[in-house]
């Protein structure tokens, strides 16, 4: 029979011991590059086998995903999501604490009041080989990235791990927009979760640093290659994804950098959220919110504030 590691924590022994699972300790703030890599492993905590679930949603999930877990691989609740990965047991649990239930905390404090619906797997590979082998092996499919990817017909976000933790919390941001903003326009839930790829926390809040994109949409903007505002907000999703995705992705992401940096963002989110039936696209949410009326002028003042941006 295969046998497979659950982590537990003394607070979820106690409230839920008929089903065998536990609550990872609580959250330990991380440096400014814990969203991008693994932080130092934590002291063993108690281990156990599985038990029958009974009504408990969490539990069931476990029981059904056991059928799924490769013999080695570690199992660590993180609700809403379980993490599971083929790292030493303890990095596993640190990237849980530290990474998944860091951005759960700070995201959630900032924009989403709801979980998602249901229970979510993180697959963290330990490597190239490990990604690709198990991807094939445990969903059937090719890896479309090499980094990580979510996959709402597996319920899962899939990792590999070692390129970094910046894409899975990228990741995090999907689900928990879909439960709250499911009408939500690609540029703007692309852009929210690229902010988080290069994160840390500043006064008791998650904040986007710049990152890697930075330089492709320098030269974009040299290049007289970034398209307006309004037509970034009123792209279809399936030309966000296709049509020049990598300038896409970037002026989103700097975008929401900027409104983060005049603190603006969390309102904008809000506003945009609340009147999207009104304005699908956000462009007129956004007008209000920065206070222009000429996005034109707007945009090179952006574009030249974006030249004078520096990574690392």
């Amino acid at each position: 029979m295969k046998r497979w590691t659950v982590w537990m924590g003394a607070a979820m022994l106690a409230a839920v011991s008929a089903c065998g699972g536990d609550e990872p300790a609580a959250p330990s703030v991380p440096p400014p590059s814990a969203a991008a890599a693994p932080a130092e492993a934590q002291p063993d905590e108690p281990r156990a086998e599985m038990a029958p679930a009974d009504a408990d949603p969490l539990a069931e999930h476990l029981r059904t995903l056991r059928a799924k877990v490769p013999e080695g691989f570690t199992v660590v609740p993180e609700p809403p999501f379980v993490v599971i990965g083929d790292e030493p047991p303890d990095v596993v649990r640190a990237r849980a604490e530290r990474t998944v239930q860091w951005a759960v905390r700070y995201l959630k404090a900032l924009y989403f009041k709801k979980d998602p619906a249901e229970i979510l797997d993180i697959w963290l590979f330990k490597d190239k080989a490990s990604y690709e082998r198990h991807t094939r092996e445990i969903f059937g499919e090719e890896p479309t990235t090499p980094f990580g990817y979510c996959s709402p017909a597996h319920g899962a976000l899939i990792m590999n791990i070692a390129t970094g933790g910046g894409t899975l919390v990228h990741e995090i941001v999907h689900p928990f927009m879909a439960a709250n903003f499911p009408a939500c326009p690609a540029w703007f839930n692309e852009g929210l979760g690229s902010l988080y790829e290069q994160s840390a926390e500043r006064d008791g809040r998650i904040v986007g640093l710049t990152n890697w994109r930075l330089k492709g949409l320098q030269e974009a903007i040299r290049a007289g290659r970034v398209p307006s505002f309004e037509a970034l907000a009123a792209t279809s999703t399936r030309a966000f994804y296709t049509e020049d995705k990598g300038t896409n992705y970037a002026q989103a992401r700097y975008l929401c950098y900027w409104l983060q940096e005049k603190s603006l963002l969390e309102k904008f989110y809000r506003e945009f959220r609340a009147g999207a039936k009104e304005d699908p696209t956000g462009y007129e949410t956004l007008k209000r919110v920065l206070g222009e009326a000429d996005m034109e002028a707007f945009q090179k003042r952006w574009e030249a504030w974006v030249l004078g941006l520096r990574f690392p």
